[in-house]
């Protein structure tokens, strides 16, 4: 994926939908153009739509940051982060896959123990642990399936994603990538 066409911070997501539609010659369904643009909890929008989501997480792990993921996070190389992978499910079925890296020195002491329980979302902890936050939306795009998605959706489609950071007292809290087959939620 070209780099130009992740990064679309100062597009304005209902145009960067209508790009997205042109260059992939499909419609997004009004769920999916939601879930791709919402600014609010992810596993909030699928629990109103589903019922209670499910999460598994699939790894988590703590690593000193390398420059890529410093940018990520506005944080210093060699900085402490939490690296989660998780999937969102209903009843066993993969809906979303999730990656985050979280700067630990950011987070509470009690988000910090969430995060370790693994298989709370986010958007979940944020809401228990009343942190006032917003999200903002760094990309939102088309990508081809690496091998872990294929063997977690069980096909080789197209995968939507978006990446976006939450915000809080005016620092990088999170860093997330989310994505799902093209022919999810129609």
């Amino acid at each position: 994926m070209e780099e130009s066409s992740k990064n679309e911070i100062n597009k304005p997501l209902i145009s960067r939908i209508a790009e997205l539609e042109k260059e992939n010659d499909r419609k997004l369904s009004g769920v999916q153009k939601i879930l791709l643009t919402t600014d609010g909890s992810i596993t909030a929008i699928l629990d109103v739509l589903y019922g209670k989501i499910d999460l598994d997480t699939l790894s988590q792990h703590f690593a000193s940051a390398n420059l890529e993921q410093a940018k990520l996070v506005d944080a210093n190389v060699g900085d402490e982060l939490n690296f989660r992978e998780v999937l969102l499910n209903l009843r066993g079925k993969p809906l979303m896959y999730a990656a985050s890296e979280i700067p630990l020195s950011r987070c509470s002491e009690g988000i910090a123990a969430d995060l370790m329980r693994a298989d709370i979302p986010i958007g979940r902890i944020l809401k228990n642990h009343q942190v006032e936050s917003r999200r903002r939306i760094n990309g939102i795009y088309v990508e081809k399936p690496n091998e872990k998605l294929q063997k977690i959706f069980h096909t080789d489609e197209d995968m939507l994603a978006r990446d976006y950071a939450i915000i809080s007292g005016g620092n990088i809290l999170m860093w997330i990538k989310e994505v799902f087959p093209i022919s999810y939620f129609l």
